[in-house]
């Protein structure tokens, strides 16, 4: 088979030898009679879903980068090692898609200069090894992380209209080794199905955008106010969580509510701790060894004063922002011990913060009297009630009757049979729909979605109307002036006609330039059959 004009012959080698792992040189292959079998056809198939499935898990991982952290925190509460899994996870998914892509470039230069497709037993092997590690990151998603699954709904309103224009552009590419396969090949059911079948993914891709739907896609004066922010634990990106220099570095980003977690010591001192253990975020281990595995609770308030809460930030560097820090911020954090829930409410009483809380563990057997001596804190305080945001449920109704100017925030939606109108709503932002969001908006109920690291879910979700967020990445977030990207719907109209034109005019040029060099093949093709069929009679005489 002849070269196509453009791809020479030296150029055809390379290929060959990359993809199939042989040095065939063009005489060589053909005469070896090498052509592309029904196998090697099955083989790039399994290479092009390969590499989608790879493209896909890509995304994904992409998508779950906004809640990483607390997957890294659930690796530590198993195995007590801490690593930043993300970067891990970056790159074992980057050089899979890259090895994927690079085999799939190949096949189908090689497919435009008219080459055998004949895939090395190396290749098949990692391709195999590859689709099983992506299935096996699925599956694993699948069953510990569920919950991510529901965030590829809300991450489509943020990227569907530029994942459309990507896919559009990367099926009008593939029409050049279509094409080329089409006017080679001599067989016509197969180039009817693949031509049909071509056809029928363009219409459908040309006409996707009547089904995309994102809450970004308005008029700028249509724009929702900008969510204000919850400093989730303070401001963990730049101090260490729930402690003092936490608390003012969330008041620097500007935020409005400090959002933290409550525990009660043994002797009735209420105090702030996420983890029902000391270890990850203290020296527990260190300075009490025997007692490090202890629930939180079971220490006394003297022993938890003794416990430094600020050197582990600088050493397991949770987020990459520690490296930043400076030297006074460093030395700051170093100081850093374990707060009481007087000295916060203080802080934010002086800041003119609200404070939101959790009290743990739900499941104590004391509870009603962590309830009891957590309230009593917050009477004595003197900061204003309304500054306070309730989020247990246990003894709400308690609560509510000694203290009932507190705000009541609750973890769940609104019933059909609501006794008491809910007037707070604090709930994981894959919870909510746009839809749902601007309906409690419209019943002025305040939402607060958590939590929301990435500026492009924080765009989104600034677009739906939400109250506020909860987040980690305060200093990022107070920065945006506006989403990521807001379109009018007559600009977005205007970008899907003119992409689609386009890809239709390109799809149609690549057919017609292909077919001319076809055609400018058989004649050569032709005449080189009839000399080789009369040396082939000479030979015989």
């Amino acid at each position: 088979m002849a070269d196509p004009p453009g791809c020479g012959r030296p150029c055809a080698t390379c290929l060959l030898c990359l993809y199939s792992c042989q040095w065939i040189t063009a005489k060589k292959e053909k005469r070896k009679g090498l052509r592309t079998t029904k196998c090697d056809c099955s083989w790039f198939l399994f290479l092009l879903c390969v590499f989608l499935f790879t493209l896909v898990w890509l995304y994904f991982a992409i998508i779950i980068l906004n809640d990483f952290h607390n997957f890294n925190e659930f690796i530590f509460k198993q195995r007590k090692l801490w690593l930043d899994w993300s970067l891990v996870l970056l790159i074992a998914t980057a050089v899979l898609i890259t090895y994927s892509a690079v085999l799939l470039v190949l096949a189908l230069c090689l497919q435009l200069c008219g080459q055998p497709l004949k895939l090395h037993w190396l290749h098949k092997t990692l391709l195999i090894l590859t689709a099983l590690v992506v299935a096996a990151a699925f599956t694993g998603l699948g069953i510990k992380w569920a919950e991510e699954w529901r965030s590829a709904r809300t991450s489509l309103q943020a990227t569907g209209p530029f994942l459309h224009i990507g896919i559009v552009g990367g099926m009008t590419l593939l029409a050049w080794p279509l094409a080329s396969f089409i006017y080679r090949t001599r067989k016509t059911g197969l180039k009817v199905f693949l031509l049909i079948l071509y056809c029928v993914v363009m219409i459908v891709l040309y006409l996707a955008p009547l089904g995309i739907t994102s809450p970004c896609i308005m008029e700028e004066n249509q724009l929702p106010p900008k969510p204000a922010l919850v400093g989730h634990r303070g401001a963990p990106m730049l101090a260490p969580e729930n402690t003092l220099m936490s608390l003012q570095k969330a008041v620097d980003c500007n935020v409005q509510v400090f959002e933290t977690d409550v525990m009660v010591s043994a002797d009735g001192v209420p105090f702030l701790m996420h983890d029902e253990e000391l270890t990850r975020t203290t020296n527990v281990q260190d300075v009490f060894p025997e007692r490090a595995a202890l629930n939180s609770t079971a220490f006394n308030w003297t022993d938890l004063q003794q416990l430094d809460a600020g050197s582990w930030f600088l050493e397991r560097r949770p987020f990459p922002t520690v490296q930043s820090l400076s030297a006074g911020d460093r030395y700051w954090a170093t100081k850093q011990r374990i707060p009481s829930l007087k000295e916060v409410l203080r802080a934010t009483k002086q800041s003119n913060l609200s404070i939101m809380f959790d009290l743990r563990p739900e499941n104590h057997s004391d509870y009603q009297s962590f309830v009891n001596a957590t309230l009593e804190v917050i009477l004595q305080s003197g900061i204003p009630l309304q500054q306070v945001l309730w989020l247990p449920d246990g003894f709400r109704e308690q609560v509510k009757q000694q203290a009932p100017d507190i705000q009541q925030v609750y973890g769940r939606k609104r019933l059909q049979d609501e006794k008491e109108p809910l007037l707070h709503v604090n709930l994981p932002y894959q919870d909510m729909s746009s839809e749902e969001i601007r309906q409690y908006h419209r019943d002025n109920i305040s939402v607060n979605l958590y939590v929301v690291n990435q500026p492009w879910l924080f765009s989104v979700l600034w677009c739906s109307g939400v109250s506020s967020v909860t987040t980690n990445a305060c200093q990022v977030l107070k920065e945006m002036k506006r989403p990521i990207w807001l379109l009018p719907s007559s600009t977005y109209l205007m970008i899907w006609v003119v992409v689609d034109c386009a890809s239709f005019l390109i799809i149609l040029w690549a057919f017609f330039l292909l077919k001319k060099c076809s055609q400018r093949r058989r004649p050569a093709e032709s005449e080189t059959d009839v000399l080789l069929t009369k040396i082939n009679s000479l030979m015989q005489e």
